[in-house]
């Protein structure tokens, strides 16, 4: 081993000291000198270069070092004081400054791995500083924590890169461009979104923007996945990718990350949030702003994958909102892939890098949006964001909403989800697919969501708060003997129960008449759409036992077509176009274990059906035997509602197109004529997000033009589209059969 050198990245004579009076000890025999200072070129390959940093902590406050408002009022920053400053704090609060060693390193170790990683023409010296830099962070951390763990030096390391450039060569080719060109507009394109995080700015952030959540809601978090998911995080990034509801679901998610020492995430968020002054500190505080739409910009593109590579390589913590945006039902909405493309791309071209997927439920008992959300929804238009929406916003975030709940689905590896999804054009659908399944299964069910269950029945009316809870029962106990994710049973039932209806009733989704002999609650007129993105949030926990309701019924009632095969295929058979009708609502396994869940529901409702040969006599035993715990209606109304609209719609046109905008609010339209009629039974259907579902639908079974406008695929196109009506009348049917069922049972029938 040759000579031995300590850079010491300082930046003023009092730092500079610190580290000569550390290595004075730590390594007597070398020399220190300024990082700044050193020229690599001119040291022997076998001299070891040792990188320290002198770190100055905030000072304790409430058992914990951080940055506060105070500080930042004042103009202080408290990890990095001013340079008159620094000398008396060093002696009346030594324990204030520290002072670090990264990983040595020879300058032949570095020289190699400059060969391999570094375009040409890029100075060793800068390699090496860069470098030295990087490990005395990484040894920074070991003080201040993993929730510190911030990307530094990012613009440098990427735009060096030999991969970088090599790449931007090639799109330069592809375009007709210079290399420089594109390099040039691809690093200044980069500049406007890359995450420059900094400890100051992110205490700050926590600091200013804690007020939007903290006193709104009370946060509650799985430890025992969050612990698991720690010690992954010590040998591999993190990916996570929450559910959507609400502005502040990122700060809810940072706040539970940094209470339980994880590094913070770099968040993806659209730069419709960027307005001074959130993003100037959201932005260096790992928040990172990106275009909605960027498809056409191929330099642009290029830029995002070349970063999001790197957070991949160097194993940053990542988190985006798959959705795209809030839900406006309660409900998950489509995964957009586009990101999650470019992560895999990232996978792909590493050698063995890998991410770790957390798929991440948020939901919470009330939220003030939704009242917004739900107007949008029913064709009204968003407000943007700026400054006075900002303030608005924090203003309604003064009053108390109860809890916030953020629970993990099952973490898995993005490169062996990949292999088990094989090959073509559906892969990445597969593993979305699979991360929104992971969420929907962790979802918690709110006490909130079972009595908008409750009262958004098929008949509009007013219910007693014992008739909710007799409502409730048999799906508590449903809850309880699948071993869902339920909330405390004593809010749905006498006391709690009335509670939770009381917080409802605060908040303007319910409406309460206490003029005669007992308490009745009712929506409040207008607020269907509110009340149903509460009980949206929970349905998909229920919606397999519907289709096992609804395959029942058609067997009770002679409808399927029974062939050798006997009539449990037939059923099957059934189930499976159910599902397919819903399959742009609810997110579903494949056919095999779609098929397993139905039996585990059978089980549940008819325990000996396995040895049983399904008549329509037994099956409609079942149903009846069930009567005050059959979920289809209250659970698949407004699907089947909404599909109707626009089945309806597109029937009216015969063989006739129209642009897909046209046809969602001509089914707004007549969505509220019907209902006003009392045909469409489901006040909430009446909405752009079911008609575009329905629409969805309708695309895949090619009764409209497709995504590039070509002709549908449907030749006899008035006749399919019939056919379709036809299935959602029957469904309909269905439900209205259940509905008599259940009133029969309740003894309403007069």
């Amino acid at each position: 081993m040759g000579d031995s050198l300590v850079l010491a990245e300082v930046r003023t004579t009092c730092e500079l000291q610190a580290v000569q009076e550390w290595a004075a000890t730590a390594h007597p025999d070398a020399p220190v000198c300024a990082l700044r200072e050193v020229d690599a070129d001119d040291l022997a390959p076998d001299t070891e270069l040792i990188p320290a940093r002198a770190v100055w902590l905030p000072a304790v406050r409430q058992g914990e070092r951080r940055v506060s408002l105070a500080d930042v009022l004042v103009l202080s920053n408290p990890r990095r004081p001013l340079a008159l400053r620094q000398k008396a704090i060093k002696a009346r609060r030594p324990d204030r400054l520290r002072v670090v060693q990264g990983e040595p390193a020879t300058v032949g170790e570095l020289r190699e791995r400059y060969i391999h990683e570094f375009a040409d023409g890029e100075p060793f010296t800068a390699f090496v500083s860069v470098q030295a830099s990087l490990s005395a962070e990484r040894a920074e951390r070991q003080i201040v924590g993993d929730r510190y763990k911030v990307p530094r030096l990012v613009a440098e390391q990427i735009s060096s890169s030999a991969r970088f450039q090599a790449r931007a060569a090639e799109l330069a080719a592809e375009l007709g461009r210079p290399a420089a060109a594109v390099v040039g507009e691809a690093t200044d394109k980069m500049s406007n979104f890359v995450a420059t995080q900094s400890r100051l700015m992110d205490d700050i952030f926590s600091s200013v923007f804690s007020n939007l959540h903290e006193r709104t809601w009370t946060v509650s978090v799985d430890l025992d996945t969050l612990n698991r998911l720690r010690t992954l995080n010590k040998s591999h990034g993190l990916v996570f990718l929450p559910s959507h509801r609400s502005y502040v679901d990122p700060l809810v998610l940072a706040e539970v990350l940094r209470d339980h020492d994880f590094p913070p995430n770099l968040v993806l968020g659209g730069n419709n949030l960027s307005f001074w002054p959130v993003g100037p500190i959201a932005r260096r505080a790992g928040m990172i702003f990106i275009r909605r739409k960027f498809g056409g910009d191929p330099v642009y593109k290029f830029a995002m994958r070349s970063y999001l590579s790197f957070i991949v390589e160097k194993r940053f913590n990542l988190e985006w909102y798959i959705e795209g945006g809030r839900s406006r039902t309660g409900k998950l909405r489509k995964p957009m892939l586009g990101l999650l493309a470019y992560v895999v791309d990232a996978i792909e071209q590493l050698e063995d890098a890998d991410v770790m997927v957390v798929p991440t439920s948020i939901v919470y008992d009330q939220l003030h949006e939704i009242g917004a959300m739900a107007a949008e929804s029913a064709g009204g238009t968003k407000k943007p964001e700026g400054l006075t929406w900002l303030l608005k916003y924090a203003k309604a975030q003064r009053s108390y909403l109860g809890e916030a709940r953020v629970r993990f689905g099952e973490p898995f590896s993005l490169r062996q989800a990949l292999v088990e999804a094989g090959e073509g054009r559906a892969r990445l659908d597969k593993v979305a697919f699979k991360v929104m399944d992971e969420i929907n299964a962790a979802t918690p069910i709110s006490a909130t969501s079972l009595a908008g269950f409750a009262i958004l029945g098929a008949r509009d009316r007013a219910y007693t708060a014992a008739e909710i809870e007799a409502i409730l029962d048999p799906l508590l106990d449903y809850i309880h003997s699948r071993d869902l994710p339920g909330p405390d049973p004593a809010l749905c039932r006498g006391v709690g129960l009335r509670r939770t209806l009381r917080e409802l009733t605060d908040a303007g989704v319910l409406t309460a008449y206490d003029g005669g002999t007992d308490v009745v609650w009712s929506i409040a007129p207008g607020n269907h759409a509110v009340a149903a993105y509460y009980r949206n949030g929970a349905l998909h926990h229920f919606v397999d036992r519907a289709i096992v309701e609804l395959g029942l019924l058609a067997t009770a009632d002679g409808e399927l077509v029974v062939d050798e095969g006997g009539l449990l295929p037939a059923a099957q058979q059934e189930a499976l176009r159910i599902r397919d009708l819903l399959k742009f609502e609810f997110f579903f396994p494949t056919k095999d274990v779609f098929l397993h869940r139905l039996g585990a529901e059978l089980d549940l409702l008819a325990p000996g059906w396995r040895e049983v040969s399904p008549t329509e006599e037994w099956t409609d035993r079942v149903l009846h035997d069930h009567a005050g715990a059959l979920f289809a209606r209250r659970t698949l109304q407004p699907f089947f509602d909404a599909q109707l609209v626009v089945a309806e719609r597109l029937v009216c046109l015969g063989d006739d197109t129209l642009d897909k905008d046209q046809v969602l609010a001509d089914c707004l339209g007549l969505g509220r004529q019907l209902a006003l009629q009392g045909i469409v039974r489901s006040k909430d259907s009446v909405s752009t997000e079911l008609y575009d579902a329905g629409y969805q639908l309708a695309r895949n079974r090619g009764l409209v033009p497709d995504e590039e406008g070509g002709v549908p695929r449907e030749p006899d196109l008035a006749a399919a589209r019939q056919r379709w009506l036809d299935e959602v009348r029957l469904m309909r049917e269905r439900l209205r059969r259940i509905a008599w069922i259940e009133a029969e049972q309740a003894g309403l029938l007069r």
